[in-house]
């Protein structure tokens, strides 16, 4: 494993410590949105389905992992593995696979964190959530400003803007846990500049794991007499020894079994670079430009342990990119019409130390580089007249991939194999055209109230893995782009001032599903069905007492007669593997003084398959956590958060696989305690 700076040295940001009036994590009607747009809006009456987790909610949670955070928003389940790992679900199942990180945009102030084509599933550790000023996730298909990827929905990560603060706060926790973070910001007439850092160091509950973690975001905001300029760099840095599944039915409640790691050798390196300027001007008195070019450059190396064979896979890629659109206030009307443009370098190796079998030799499995080209023109309009609402919008998306093999074409194995794991094909062009459309209305009940309606569809083009990472004797992936339609009904607003909810009800078909038959081809055309219902509550029964929550209802079938690599018959029907029907969160919140806070959560996550057979089930599980923050004296605050308060048995992420159950275990009970100092 490569060793990372001393964790020490890297001290983490946090906010200024504001006292908690309410920790709000969706709609109230005064709240604004950055995601549908790329600019700041309303946005009671979007029709479209939205949450934000606010820097409230973000510094009372002090996620070690994003998981804890995105329990507060409905629909969303990111599934943790080991470490900082994570499989995540939005109006969907856990997906997995080569290309499955595909079904979402994940961005970092509205720019994606991978390049199209290039997704990671555990792409969210790139992003300084812990420091971030607010998370906003769009479920379903997004606006026109989104194209591929942007199929179950988006997740963004919005930074800080600069203000007035110099904060330093240190942390403990079990298993030789300790983080650090530091902010500071400054306003100086024309010019904002905002610093967050943070760095972690976690030993592991389970033996021979753990981690060092460092991330960095540095923003600079000049406003002048014609441009705004905001310009950010993002990095972040993660050296992981990485514990793998335990086996056997239940094995996470097994003493013996669930601190072991059957993988001490497995590691995951990581880091990641994003730098970009958003430049703004007005054209007139109705038009606003906004041209945002960006750099993204980022490199990964892991054994893959859950392979028998354990290869080493390395990759990488670096992108330049813009985004330029037009917006516009014509009376009635706001307009946003622009370009879209994203080139990308990538490149991947897999290669094996020793032998293994014939069809798994020593030696280089893949060694390719792609150049990729996403290019992609939009129109997104709204039209506002009184308490109605309407929307609409349209993106036409190219995306071309230029592959280069560079070793040998064919099968990785000698001759004498019989069925040869890897093939690599030849060099070869594919490209990848693709129309998304959306449509809304809303309308106002009164001054608090406001109900919706939405269709849209949303696609992804196949990742590059899909296409060239190919196994079995398959010459060629003649692949599709993923389709997906959506319809929702909506209703958020506020009751008597105390009561802030968000309900929704989807209807989704998603078409030209890729997938793994069972002689390992990557090939389209499976089906899925996808339909539930979300409600979200913020609720102020006293003057310093709350309750919130968010739960989820949801169905998640196969709608295709296919041969699924690992299914042993017609799953026509069945439910998706790993697609709880019911999970979801509460949490209730006394503010015992102006300054101080106590917040217990419950979070509940349903029983759910563990096989497309429907054969294999995780019985689901409650945890409780607490939380209590108070500021001690005018510039020091402390905070505590128990986590796993009743100790209970659980796991995080189970499957069935290879004739036997497979978990990522839970952490027990633990407790972290965190000082802060304002200077």
């Amino acid at each position: 494993m490569k060793k990372s700076l001393p964790t020490w040295m890297a001290l983490a940001a946090c906010a200024s410590f504001p006292a908690h009036a309410q920790v709000q994590t969706d709609t109230t009607i005064e709240e604004m949105l950055i995601t549908a747009t790329r600019v700041e809006q309303q946005a009671a009456a979007l029709p479209l389905s939205w949450s934000a987790i606010n820097s409230d909610a973000l510094e009372l949670t002090g996620h070690v992992h994003i998981t804890e955070a995105m329990q507060r928003v409905p629909g969303a389940w990111i599934s943790r593995g080991n470490g900082q790992e994570s499989l995540p679900s939005l109006r969907s199942p856990v997906f997995t696979g080569a290309g499955s990180c595909g079904a979402f945009f994940m961005a970092a102030d509205s720019i994606s964190l991978r390049a199209p084509g290039f997704c990671n599933i555990n792409q969210l550790f790139d992003a300084n959530t812990e420091q971030a000023s607010r998370i906003e996730v769009i479920k379903g298909p997004a606006t026109a400003l989104y194209g591929s990827n942007a199929l179950h929905g988006v997740i963004n990560v919005i930074s800080a803007a600069p203000a007035d603060i110099n904060n330093l706060s240190v942390e403990a926790g079990p298993y030789d846990y300790y983080r650090g973070k530091y902010a500071y910001g400054a306003e100086n007439g024309a010019h904002g500049i905002s610093l967050r850092i943070n760095g972690t160091t976690d030993g592991g509950y389970k033996d021979d794991s753990g981690y060092d973690q460092q991330k960095l975001t540095a923003r600079h905001d000049y406003s002048g007499d014609t441009w705004n300029v905001t310009s950010v760099i993002d990095y972040a840095n993660l050296n992981q020894e990485t514990a793998g599944f335990i086996r056997g039915y239940k094995a996470y409640e097994d003493e013996d079994l669930k601190d072991s790691n059957p993988n001490p050798e497995a590691y995951r390196d990581v880091w990641s670079l994003r730098a970009y300027s958003r430049a703004s001007r007005a054209l007139g008195d109705a038009h606003t430009l906004v041209l945002t070019p960006y750099l993204r450059d980022n490199e990964m190396e892991f054994l893959m342990h859950f392979l028998p064979w354990q290869p080493v896979e390395e990759n990488g890629h670096t992108s330049l990119g813009l985004q330029a659109a037009v917006h516009s206030e014509l009376g009635n009307w706001a307009l946003a019409n622009g370009v879209d443009i994203d080139y990308t370098d990538g490149w991947l190796t897999e290669i094996q130390d020793g032998d293994f079998s014939p069809n798994q030799p020593a030696g280089v499995h893949y060694d390719y580089q792609v150049d990729a080209l996403n290019a992609a023109l939009f129109s997104q309009a709204t039209w506002r007249s009184g308490s109605l609402e309407l929307s609409g919008g349209l993106r036409l998306d190219y995306t071309g991939y230029d592959y280069n093999n560079r070793t040998g074409d064919g099968p990785a194995c000698a001759p004498e194999a019989t069925a040869c794991r890897f093939y690599r094909p030849a060099d070869r062009d594919d490209s990848f055209t693709n129309l998304s459309i959306n449509a809304g209305a809303s309308y106002a009940l009164g001054d608090a109230q406001v109900v919706y309606a939405r269709l849209a569809s949303g696609f992804r083009a196949p990742q590059a893995t899909e296409l060239y990472r190919l196994q079995a004797g398959q010459r060629v992936a003649d692949l599709d782009s993923e389709s997906l339609q959506n319809i929702e009904l909506g209703l958020r607003g506020e009751l008597g001032g105390a009561l802030a909810y968000d309900a929704s009800v989807y209807y989704m078909e998603k078409d030209d599903v890729i997938f793994q038959d069972s002689d390992r081809q990557n090939v389209s055309g499976a089906s899925t069905r996808h339909h539930g219902m979300e409600l979200s509550l913020d609720y102020r029964f006293a003057d310093n007492w709350y309750l919130n929550g968010a739960a989820s209802f949801a169905l998640h079938r196969y709608d295709s007669r296919v041969e699924l690599l690992g299914s042993s018959g017609d799953i026509k029907g069945n439910d998706i593997d790993t697609a709880p029907r019911r999970f979801g969160s509460a949490r209730l919140g006394w503010e015992f003084s102006a300054d101080a806070v106590a917040e217990l959560e419950w979070v509940y996550l349903g029983s759910h398959y563990l096989d497309a057979d429907n054969e294999h089930k995780y019985d689901g599980h409650s945890l409780l956590n607490l939380r209590l923050d108070s500021q001690l004296t005018p510039r020091w605050r402390g905070t505590l958060r128990v986590t796993n308060l009743l100790d209970e048995d659980y796991a995080e992420r189970g499957d069935y696989a290879f004739g036997d159950y497979r978990y990522f275990v839970g952490q027990p009970l633990g407790a972290y305690v965190e000082l802060g100092y304002n200077f």
